[in-house]
């Protein structure tokens, strides 16, 4: 028999879904020898294992998976997005309440933007949210010093290449209003490269003060308080995400079949 006939998924992907960690942090704990399957360690994410197999980490049994949860977070200013941090500054890990199951973050928001944030508990959801094919919307209240014009921001429009080779794709840019020396814009956006806003705009000679995250796809910001926690309603997640129902397979652990490489072209 064909290993693609067997049940199973990948145990990268089981551990993710388990709230490990990321896929990719899954791989990294697997090849360290961390992850043992049915008694022996395995040192190479290409394994199927299903619901029968007995996996640990670090020794201790795998919880079962949850089903995929996703909770909307207000992100506060002077918070670092990450598990930790080297300098020291505090992570949104830190603020978030206690309660809170081990979450990992859909994406960032650096330590001066605030607004929306998506939590959510599984690694396959975070992965399929940051990809660039999911194509999901995702819009900006920024402040700017300055009095920006339609040709001031019409490059960024179009799309611009900076100094150093980075190309951001086109942005929808709105000018709002003016407000004494500054400007507030709506921009909308669909990839979220390090700190883009900011760097596009100081290419057309523009300075961000102020950058909040309003909505990420369909999920809304609204009238949440900085800190603030609330977590999406099942259905919504599944509708939104397209998941399909939980098929809970049987069998035993194995290896994967290679995943074919399309020729370069």
């Amino acid at each position: 028999m064909s290993n693609d006939t067997k049940p199973g998924a990948r145990i990268a992907k089981v551990l993710a879904r388990a709230g490990i960690a990321s896929r990719r942090g899954a791989e990294e704990i697997i090849t360290a020898g961390r992850v043992a399957v049915n008694g022996v360690t395995i040192d190479s994410p290409a394994l199927n294992v299903t619901d029968a197999d007995r996996i640990t980490v670090d020794g201790k049994p795998l919880a079962a998976p949850e089903p995929e949860r996703l909770w909307l977070y207000h992100k506060p200013i002077g918070l670092v997005t990450t598990d930790r941090d080297e300098k020291g500054r505090k992570t949104i890990y830190d603020a978030l309440p206690e309660d809170l199951p081990r979450v990992m973050s859909v994406g960032r928001l650096d330590i001066n933007s605030e607004g929306l944030l998506l939590l959510t508990n599984d690694g396959g959801v975070k992965r399929k949210l940051e990809l660039p094919s999911t194509g999901w919307m995702r819009r900006y209240r920024v402040r700017i010093n300055g009095r920006p014009t339609d040709a001031t921001l019409e490059p960024l429009r179009r799309g611009v290449t900076l100094e150093d080779g980075d190309r951001f794709q086109p942005m929808q840019i709105t000018l709002d209003r003016q407000q004494g020396a500054n400007a507030w814009l709506t921009v909308g956006l669909r990839e979220g490269k390090n700190r883009e806003i900011r760097r596009a705009m100081e290419s057309v000679g523009l300075v961000v003060n102020r950058l909040i995250r309003v909505s990420y796809g369909p999920f809304q910001l609204g009238d949440m308080k900085p800190g603030a926690v609330e977590e999406v309603r099942r259905r919504i997640v599944r509708d939104q995400l397209g998941l399909e129902p939980e098929v809970k397979p049987t069998g035993t652990a194995t290896k994967a079949r290679p995943q074919r490489r399309r020729p370069r072209r």
